[in-house]
């Protein structure tokens, strides 16, 4: 009888979680395991619907139950590195993923995790390998978008390579969908109001969050109707804050590419703008679909999609120079439009005031990035490590989750001479404890080729001189962007040597340091950077003349 009942209970959870009601599944799950706590099975299905509920601690000590029940159990030990991962522990996750392999797990799933964790611990060819080691057993968009986003971090990835990947994505999975563009009967008066439609799963406490906000509070309501596509799967107080900015706000969460490019068609968008590109959450084979007559890419980062359905990118000057051969614009599908910034910086309301230079107290400069450790190539941590070989006493700051690739940074430093102990690692911390650690570094460092954008921007707010270098791509060219619009372009360099040169010759000069300390957040304060009202007429002024173009194409 006891048995019947645990397959009733079982059956019933595995039914409640396919419909989506994950506390019924729990319920029933847990009732399973009352009558037969040694079945590996109802633990492992209790961990998946405890991950689905974001619930990651109980999932992870389900998954450890049906392990210890059945140490071969593959699945559970892939599941638990995929939770793990979510935790950002990313050594257990790589040690449970490796466990599943060597079970003999080779999956389509297992492979493309694999990737997503060697990128986030910096390991870019792995990355990249494993990524298409996933393709050779099932095309997929999100993966081969993973693909596409990983190539801007590697500092071998020419332009041109980069780009035949996007026209790699293109081929594969926009234009099939070509056939199912249907024409536009948008009203073609060229000065009439217009609908704005903003695509994104970061309206919420997200670096595409912060940069939005100053463009939807001050659009012109006069002028444009704002239109918010929402796919935040937990939205919090910020997306409260970007949601009263909207004239009309939909949560799109859960309806496929194909229902929510219908939405968007029946809501008579004019101009529909991806925040998002190849990063997670990608809404790309909606715009496929071309819902509006209009479609522009932004602020996710500054490249290309690849998709000849969208019709314009936003950039500025400085990422995109006007004259080749700085940037080859023929890497990009879309036409460029240069606003003057492509940034607008709001400070964190409650940012904690900028502290004197450390330098002064400790006696020793100390150089830092709080920037994602994917973008600390070993080319980049040679040149920081030579920049502190150069610069005694002096120490290194970086940001990066717990692991052996802490270890390798180390052992790297210890090779070339450099005391490992110079370099210190911090995880991730409440935002206003994450702007404090720039009152322990004197200056920053820019990675490369994937320049830093919100960091950048913290770590100038908070007083912090940053040294950047640029590269041929846009996305290489971010502090060069930065710096230049609050007006210190004197600390932009084109070479590594120049790179290095620049942070010890600044490491040495504590005047100037504390110059800066002093000065930036108020240079910045008044700088283009920070010119909400005129980054936001910037934005409109290219909306109209996008949509006069459009309207003189239909005469």
């Amino acid at each position: 009888m006891s048995g019947q009942q645990f397959d009733q209970e079982f059956r019933l959870g595995l039914q409640l979680h396919h419909s989506g009601d994950f506390k019924g599944a729990e319920s029933h799950f847990r009732q399973a395991i009352r009558t037969d706590p040694s079945q590996p099975p109802v633990w492992f299905c209790l961990g998946n619907v405890l991950q689905d509920m974001r619930r990651l601690e109980d999932a992870i000590a389900a998954y450890q139950r049906a392990v210890a029940l059945r140490p071969d159990y593959a699945e559970a030990h892939h599941n638990m590195g995929r939770t793990l991962r979510d935790l950002r522990r990313l050594e257990e996750a790589l040690e449970q993923y490796r466990r599943a392999a060597a079970l003999g797990l080779d999956t389509f799933e297992l492979r493309t995790n694999l990737g997503v964790l060697c990128a986030d611990m910096g390991q870019l060819d792995q990355s990249l390998a494993w990524f298409e080691k996933a393709l050779e057993l099932r095309l997929d968009p999100a993966v081969e978008s993973n693909l596409v986003y990983t190539l801007h971090f590697h500092p071998d990835a020419e332009p041109a390579s980069i780009a035949r990947a996007h026209a790699r994505w293109n081929q594969r999975y926009a234009l099939p969908l070509k056939s199912k563009i249907l024409p536009h009967s948008n009203n073609s008066n060229r000065e009439r109001r217009l609908r704005i439609g903003y695509v994104s799963p970061d309206f919420r406490m997200h670096p595409v969050g912060f940069f939005i906000n100053p463009l939807l509070g001050l659009h012109d309501r006069s002028r444009f109707e704002i239109y918010c596509y929402s796919d935040v799967p937990s939205p919090d107080a910020y997306t409260q804050r970007l949601r009263s900015y909207a004239n009309v706000w939909r949560e799109t969460l859960g309806l496929t590419d194909e229902q929510l490019a219908a939405v968007i068609r029946a809501d008579g968008i004019d101009i529909l703008v991806d925040l998002t590109m190849h990063m997670a959450g990608s809404r790309l084979l909606t715009f496929a679909r071309k819902p509006a007559p209009v479609q522009v890419s932004y602020l996710a980062y500054c490249s290309t999609t690849g998709l000849d359905t969208i019709d314009y990118r936003l950039s500025d000057p400085y990422l995109d120079p006007p004259s080749p051969p700085d940037i080859d614009e023929s890497i990009y599908s879309e036409k460029t439009v240069r606003l003057r910034s492509y940034w607008c910086y709001v400070a964190v309301a409650d940012a904690p005031p900028v502290g004197s230079l450390p330098a002064l107290a400790s006696g020793s400069v100390t150089f830092g990035s709080l920037n994602n450790f994917s973008k600390v190539t070993p080319r980049v941590l040679d040149t920081w490590v030579e920049i502190l070989r150069r610069t005694p006493g002096s120490r290194l700051i970086l940001h990066s989750d717990a692991g052996t690739h802490r270890k390798h940074a180390w052992a790297r430093m210890q090779s070339q001479g450099v005391d490992p102990a110079r370099l210190e690692f911090v995880g991730f911390q409440p935002l206003v404890n994450y702007l404090n650690t720039y009152n322990r570094i004197d200056i920053a460092l820019d990675p490369f080729p994937y320049t830093g954008g919100t960091t950048s921007c913290d770590a100038l707010w908070m007083g912090v001189p940053l040294v950047t270098l640029t590269g041929k791509t846009a996305v290489s060219r971010g502090g060069y962007s930065i710096l230049s619009n609050i007006g210190i372009p004197e600390l932009v360099t084109t070479s590594q040597d120049q790179y290095v040169h620049l942070a010890t010759d600044l490491a040495a000069n504590l005047p100037r340091l504390a110059a800066f300390r002093s000065n930036l957040r108020q240079q910045m304060r008044t700088s283009q950077l920070c010119n909400a009202p005129q980054f936001a007429r910037d934005v409109e002024a290219a909306y109209r003349e996008m949509w006069r173009h459009w309207c003189d194409a239909q005469q």
